[in-house]
């Protein structure tokens, strides 16, 4: 059995499952994945819980599952949070220089980054990470790390993600309620991103996408910095959702036909597929599905969801020399490449995690990315951070 001391627990709590990835730090600060846990998610729509109970019973399912497969006792995690109202947002803060001879200190930048985090956040909203960019210290910009430079006046820029408290704090409760401790909350896109980007693609820049369930996230970076980050209530429920009505089928068919025959691309010209027999059940006739009206409605989802994306992302698309990288479960689509390539106009990949050892069949299913990120993500900040520090951030939810 693993020491206790060097375990770290990602939970993702999502729209169709909730993963729960257990990782081990070296003494080194080697980060491997020792298991993996899952159950059905039932309470949980668009990525925020909407029954308390059912999540609470298919985290604890997820739980005893990664405990089983790790040989491990998990008494804390670091748990995702997505859903609409998560925002991410670059901001800046100004900050004088007023000490004797001008020289920038640790205590100027740390208030410069403060001014330009807690600058008109959104009514309910608490802030979920800070994410330093660069700074600029008079007409200096670019400024990597300013402590020890000379002027008059130090400009942080910084990229601000939060989100509505009360959403937060219903799975922040969720979690206690199962007698275990949350680290710290970590939003999934920048989990995701963690678990399937390198180093190198950070630099030349890069747009991961995940593609879940209830919720679609990404994360941009260009110069190794985040550039933005955010999420969208739409995803495969959706794709779904839009087979069932156009194809006339009940939901639990539009799923298994989108699975199982389902592409992110319409069926090409002049190619003229089979229809897909569908056997009659209690109430339902048999009948047959035109394959190419499946994969129209399925294509014109998907082909809008990424849309949303590339309209979000804007400009900073034009730093993405690295290209796109899809993750989620979404990312198993057939033609979901092609599909990405054409809306992005840029390549396009199926991410799989980076720099991790690890039961190797885990570690290339994209749909584990932001659970097992989100152990990264703790494996970072060993050792994690003490309640206290915690309370003091996240206020009342641990009372």
């Amino acid at each position: 059995m693993a020491d206790p001391g060097s375990i770290v627990v990602g939970l993702e709590v999502g729209t169709s499952k909730v993963c729960a990835a257990v990782g081990e730090v070296s003494p080194a600060g080697v980060f491997s994945l020792l298991g993996l846990g899952q159950s059905k998610s039932r309470g949980v729509r668009k990525g925020e819980i909407t029954d308390a109970q059912k999540a609470i019973e298919d985290v604890r399912n997820a739980i005893a599952e990664a405990e089983q497969m790790a040989d491990v006792e998990i008494r804390s995690a670091y748990l995702g949070v997505t859903g609409a109202h998560v925002r991410g947002e670059t901001r800046q803060g100004l900050h004088p220089i007023v000490s004797e001879g001008r020289e920038i200190t640790a205590e100027d930048v740390q208030d410069a980054v403060e001014n330009a985090r807690a600058r008109d956040l959104p009514h309910e909203h608490v802030v979920i990470h800070t994410i330093r960019q660069d700074f600029s210290v008079d007409d200096h910009d670019g400024v990597a790390n300013p402590e020890g430079m000379v002027g008059s006046q130090l400009l942080a820029h910084v990229h601000v993600v939060h989100g509505q408290r009360n959403r937060i704090d219903t799975g922040v409760r969720a979690v206690q309620s199962l007698q275990l401790e949350v680290d710290n909350v970590v939003f999934n896109g920048l989990a995701s991103a963690l678990a399937v980007l390198t180093t190198q693609q950070k630099e030349m820049g890069v747009l991961v996408v995940d593609l879940g369930a209830g919720v679609t996230e990404y994360a941009v970076y260009g110069d190794a910095l985040l550039r933005g980050c955010g999420a969208f209530a739409v995803g495969g429920d959706h794709v779904t959702n839009d087979l069932a009505i156009g194809l006339k089928i009940p939901l639990g068919r539009a799923e298994q036909l989108k699975v199982s025959h389902g592409a992110a691309e319409p069926v090409a010209r002049g190619e003229d597929p089979e229809p897909v027999a569908l056997p009659a059940d209690p109430g339902l006739p048999e009948r047959t599905i035109n394959l190419a009206q499946l994969r129209l409605i399925q294509s014109a989802r998907v082909e809008e969801t990424l849309e949303l994306v590339a309209r979000a992302v804007g400009p900073s698309l034009d730093l993405c020399r690295a290209g796109v990288v899809l993750c989620g479960g979404g990312a198993r689509m057939v033609g979901i490449e092609a599909a990405a390539q054409r809306v992005f106009k840029l390549p396009a990949t199926v991410g799989r995690v980076q720099g991790v050892s690890g039961p190797v069949d885990l570690l290339g299913h994209p749909e584990f990315a932001a659970a097992i990120g989100l152990a990264r993500f703790g494996a970072m900040r060993r050792p994690p951070p003490s309640r206290g520090g915690l309370r003091r951030l996240l206020g009342p939810w641990f009372r």
